[in-house]
């Protein structure tokens, strides 16, 4: 379901030896215009945030990319770390002209958004967490969404990933097929399984929980109330472990937030506006 590669949107980038799509709407690009890194799904690539982005304030600068391996960027030779990837990241930043930036990790790029704040405390400013876990040390879903989770054919298949979206997903897509088709029907990919392979290897040996009282950043907690994948109980845990979370629940599945983004882009704004005692500017 490719599109040709002069009718995608974005750019390369070259960093740490990986070539890396990235796609950035631009803000009003002032010193309070701190960008927003969205940090995606396994498999999924950035186009599956379109609808989040749009409800987000049209002023804040947005940057997507799609993870080697995954969406349009080519998979590397080997398996990679999220400290590896974090490291890569934000070089992309830095060639981007963005020396600061606020972090949204949704499910799998929960974990590579909660290696950014541990790791880059200077340069990430805000997290969000956004229906996302602890690595290997989380409550895992049941074996049977595992068991659909295992392959990247959602993204090929959107007829697939309708069928299979209320089972693995929850909250709206047992109830708006049509939505989920239009998620994944607009996925750009050219991904090989080895890329999918590495990022599930990458996840496979990855646990936040022993560095979660290290991040010190003001951290927003998004989870939903009927998510089979990341059941709801990871989340609390993150909010006693993690100094300065905060915990917003919402009505739906893991999902929801890619199918209606207009409660949680007012969820979103509101924390990356508020001012408190840690927020360092």
């Amino acid at each position: 379901m490719s599109a040709g590669l002069s009718l995608v949107r974005g750019t390369w980038i070259r960093v740490c030896g990986y070539r890396i799509r990235v796609d950035v709407r631009q803000g009003r690009g002032d010193e309070q215009d701190v960008p927003l890194v969205l940090c995606n799904g396994i498999g999924a690539s950035l186009e599956t945030f379109d609808s989040l982005v749009e409800g987000l304030d049209p002023e804040r600068t947005v940057i997507s990319f799609d993870v080697p391996g995954a969406g349009l960027s080519p998979a590397p030779r080997m398996p990679y770390s999220f400290a590896l990837l974090a490291a890569a990241v934000t070089r992309m930043l830095t060639q981007l002209g963005h020396l600061r930036f606020d972090v949204l990790g949704f499910s799998w790029g929960g974990a590579l958004a909660q290696q950014l704040a541990f790791q880059f405390p200077r340069r990430c400013r805000r997290v969000v967490l956004m229906c996302t876990g602890t690595g290997v040390m989380m409550v895992p879903a049941k074996p049977q969404v595992l068991w659909h989770m295992a392959t990247p054919r959602r993204y090929r298949d959107p007829a697939y990933a309708a069928q299979v979206a209320p089972t693995i997903y929850g909250g709206a897509a047992r109830t708006d097929p049509e939505g989920v088709r239009a998620v994944f029907g607009k996925v750009e990919t050219t991904a090989s399984r080895r890329g999918y392979v590495y990022q599930l290897l990458a996840g496979s040996l990855w646990a936040s929980l022993p560095f979660l009282p290290g991040i010190r950043q003001p951290v927003l907690i998004l989870a939903g109330d009927n998510d089979p994948i990341i059941p709801l109980v990871n989340a609390k845990a993150m909010q006693r472990l993690i100094p300065h979370a905060q915990l917003s629940v919402f009505p739906g599945g893991h999902i929801d937030p890619l199918l209606r983004s207009d409660d949680i882009g007012g969820r979103i704004e509101q924390f990356l506006t508020q001012k408190d005692t840690h927020d360092d500017e």
